[in-house]
């Protein structure tokens, strides 16, 4: 069938199965946007900001697993839109991002709203394409989805000239692809899989070490039976949130930066760690030199070139962590003595008794802690979760009870304010049956804030939680540790009418103090059927604690902060 360029890529859209598209249109791309009003196959979301359009699509695959579709015009448009790719790539996202770009024949030439998008994009996408002739284009738009959802997944950018969406060719759109320098090993070596267990088997203090890539997999079923039948206690990454779940008595917490004192220690004291899709990120590790300094270390991946990238792995296999696990459960069941390793877990739970995550409930300041557990025991495993970036985001991974994989999303490489609301909206729009919230503070929130008239006037009832400082908190965190006191350009004091912005977008807004307050506009909040804005005041000089200061050991940590 001969059609447009523009009319394929709809056509490419409606054939992978998405049903809902983020985005932005303009000049370039307006051919596109045109074939779009004539369909009814897919949904387009008009959001207000390009970078909103990519975090969207973004909250939507992490939500799903499937690949996110976001749409921009050329120059400012796509430039908008880097922030958003970057915050995927970081975080193996899988997405498509199709851009328009000036004709063919203008570019090179500075034509108006030309940028080189594929040069810009080339360290922060998987892949990315010019499309040089209509004829590339059913072959590009196969490849782009499924590079983005194959092997270890990420954002690919179609950059297409808007000549090329006017012009009329044949359109056959792939079956599959077939690219000779692109094959993902998804099976891992047996050979090494059966040394690994061996090293499991002899290990006195090994630990699971479960990153992003558990949840990309979608391993956890298979890492909790691995968990299950060793008896090995297990670390999460922030990435990793709920893979095994907040009530699995196996789990010690979250580890890094600002995790939990028994699972740094028990990193820094274990002599075997199995890291299952984790990149032993500086945030992970600490100083390298003093990182697990007696451990061996298997390490999985489905990507050869995170093995090895920054500690020597004794064991490394390359392949899907699900696939490699299954393999690995099959060999060791028969083989392991769950009581081997009961003393390191007593260990380890000992270290939680001496120091649990804690905070002190008392003054008249609402603490941020509390509102995160309340949200917990009042939504529990209904809810997702969506974060921006600062104190906000560290609070929910420390105190959320999160139950499964997905239920967490957040900007954890790029660490990008501004994420969490535009994320908020593609999770919902993914699972409309779910509570979703959105904790933000009042730095991040207004970055993206534009977003509240999308999400009224497309119905997507989003909650966002504002734990309110009146500071950039993790910044003043830091000036208050190590700049005495100095808050260089961190005091948002003076701050909108909350409550009044929400409704002039056509949302709601509470204003919070009490614990009696947040819990009725929590309840409401959630029968509104609309965006709201609960603006909580929390206590001004809270910090997050435990806390690894940058470049120090990740057993040295500050368990408590004394006023000098």
């Amino acid at each position: 069938m001969k059609m447009s360029g523009a009319q394929m890529v709809c056509e490419a859209i409606i054939a992978e199965g998405v049903k809902t598209v983020f985005g932005y249109p303009g000049g370039a791309i307006m051919n596109v946007y045109d074939e779009i009003y004539k369909q009814n196959a897919f949904e387009h979301i008009l959001t207000r900001h390009e970078q909103a359009a990519v975090h969207a699509a973004d909250g939507y695959a992490r939500a799903t697993g499937e690949v996110g579709v976001a749409m921009v015009t050329s120059g400012p448009g796509f430039t908008n839109a880097v922030t958003g790719l970057a915050t995927a790539y970081m975080d193996s996202v899988p997405m498509v991002v199709i851009s328009g770009q000036v004709p063919l024949s203008l570019i090179g030439t500075d034509g108006f709203q030309e940028i080189d998008a594929v040069g810009i994009s080339r360290p922060c996408t998987k892949h990315n394409y010019l499309v040089r002739s209509i004829e590339d284009l059913p072959r590009i738009l196969k490849e782009a989805f499924y590079l983005a959802r194959s092997g270890r997944p990420g954002p690919i950018l179609v950059d297409i000239p808007k000549d090329i969406t006017g012009e009329i060719a044949e359109f056959r759109y792939p079956e599959s692809v077939d690219l000779p320098t692109y094959k993902p090993r998804y099976k891992g070596n047996d050979r090494q899989i059966k040394k690994a267990v061996e090293a499991i088997v002899n290990a006195k203090k090994p630990l699971l070490y479960i990153g992003g890539g558990a949840v990309l997999s979608n391993a956890y079923e298979v890492i909790r039976e691995l968990a299950e039948i060793t008896q090995i206690p297990a670390v999460e990454t922030l990435m990793a949130r709920g893979v095994m779940g907040a009530k699995n008595p196996l789990l010690v917490g979250m580890l890094g930066m600002h995790g939990s004192y028994a699972s740094n220690m028990a990193m820094s004291e274990t002599d075997l760690i199995i890291s299952l899709g984790a990149r032993f990120d500086d945030r992970v590790t600490g100083k390298l030199s003093e990182f697990a300094r007696y451990a061996d270390i298997i390490h999985i991946d489905i990507d050869p070139a995170n093995i090895g990238k920054l500690v020597d792995v004794d064991y490394p296999i390359v392949g899907d962590v699900k696939t490699v696990v299954e393999k690995m459960v099959e060999m060791i069941r028969p083989k392991v003595n769950p009581d081997r390793y009961q003393v390191w877990r007593d260990i380890l739970a000992r270290y939680d008794e001496l120091h649990p995550l804690f905070y002190n409930d008392t003054g008249d300041a609402l603490k941020p802690q509390w509102v995160i557990e309340r949200i917990g025991e009042l939504l529990g495993e209904e809810a997702i979760i969506t974060s921006d970036v600062g104190q906000h985001q560290m609070w929910a991974a420390q105190f959320y009870p999160f139950d499964r994989p997905r239920q967490w999303i957040n900007s954890g490489g790029l660490g990008t304010m501004g994420f969490g609301f535009p994320a908020a909206i593609g999770a919902k729009k993914a699972h409309p049956e779910k509570t979703v919230v959105n904790i933000t503070g009042d730095g991040s929130i207004l970055m993206n804030v534009q977003e509240l008239v999308t999400a009224a006037e497309y119905g997507i009832p989003v909650i966002n939680v504002i734990l309110n400082n009146h500071f950039l908190g993790m910044v003043r965190q830091w000036q208050t540790f190590f700049y005495d006191k100095r808050y260089s350009e961190t005091d948002l004091s003076y701050q909108p009418n909350w409550k009044a912005l929400a409704e002039a977008c056509g949302g709601a807004g509470y204003n919070i103090t009490t614990k009696e307050e947040f819990d009725a506009a929590l309840k409401q909040a959630k029968e509104e059927g609309k965006v709201c804005f609960l603006n909580v005041a929390v206590d001004r000089f809270e910090n997050v604690l435990p806390m690894v200061p940058a470049g120090g050991a990740l057993y040295n940590m500050l368990l408590e902060h004394k006023e000098k």
